[in-house]
């Protein structure tokens, strides 16, 4: 991952809550919290929380006296969920990085991550951190995009952006669909560390009100938009229009429905964590 493509600053993480929140990640954010089942008075951690989308279904799916810390690296993101969920007294707010968590050995019973594991430099370390932060059969859940040729909205996203840059397009598509081989998933999560572990393959459907909405998160609602303007030569709405036009064609318009293909991997933490 290069710095351009975690600058999730400025109007993104708007963009991002409006355009692709309902349609990307709302669905899976509910059959995430599904999963999860902890006692009442049980600590939840979720990592890269983004703009709240999860952190809301938990919020609704935990017992009273749980406690829920949301944390995410990104601070932009960070202060827009603490906006967008102002009355929210059980979660606390917390900046931190996933490799170096900032909090004591054994104090969660679940950490729960949606699509953020893409993003992390050093995955198996965040893995680590997560086993180390959670007690003793505590659950990890984590989720992340199938590959990009299974989830065509995207592929449709890539190739327009190669359609105008041909030799040096934004590289942001290349991220949130890269860690979706199998193997390489569950290598993440070793016997010894982590007990029942599991990968599910979850297909879900998207619905946004008009495919120019749709275009406009997955241009605006990332760094991509940032990446048209720094290479100039043509305008994100010139952009955004192709897109619209490709996706009103594959998905239909006002509403545009599409298939979305992600896979959720769920594991219990072992009797010890290794240094």
């Amino acid at each position: 991952m290069t710095d351009v493509n975690a600058r999730f600053v400025g109007s993104i993480p708007e963009n991002y809550d409006r355009y692709l929140g309902p349609v990307l990640f709302e669905p899976y954010a509910r059959d995430l919290a599904r999963r999860l089942d902890v006692k009442d008075g049980a600590r939840v951690l979720e990592v890269a929380c983004g703009t709240g989308i999860v952190t809301r279904h938990l919020l609704e799916r935990l017992p009273p006296k749980a406690r829920l810390v949301a944390t995410d690296l990104n601070e932009p993101m960070l202060e827009h969920a603490r906006r967008k969920l102002p009355g929210a007294k059980s979660v606390e707010w917390r900046q931190a990085d996933a490799c170096a968590l900032p909090f004591p050995e054994a104090s969660f019973e679940a950490v729960v991550c949606q699509f953020g594991m893409m993003f992390v430099p050093d995955k198996p370390g965040a893995v680590r951190e997560a086993r180390r932060v959670l007690a003793p059969g505590g659950r990890f859940l984590f989720s992340v995009w199938d590959s990009i040729d299974r989830n065509r909205f995207a592929r449709l996203a890539q190739d327009t952006l190669l359609r105008f840059f041909p030799k040096d397009p934004p590289t942001f598509y290349e991220v949130p669909f890269s860690l979706h081989e199998r193997r390489a998933l569950l290598a993440l999560l070793p016997d010894g560390d982590w007990t029942e572990a599991r990968l599910d393959e979850v297909a879900l459907e998207g619905q946004s009100p008009s495919a120019r909405d749709l275009a406009t998160g997955l241009v605006e609602g990332n760094p991509v938009g940032a990446g048209i303007r720094e290479r100039g030569g043509v305008t994100t709405e010139t952009v955004i229009e192709s897109l619209a036009a490709a996706l009103a064609r594959e998905f239909g318009d006002r509403p545009a429905r599409l298939p979305l293909r992600a896979l959720v991997a769920s594991a219990r933490a072992g009797a010890s964590a290794k240094a």
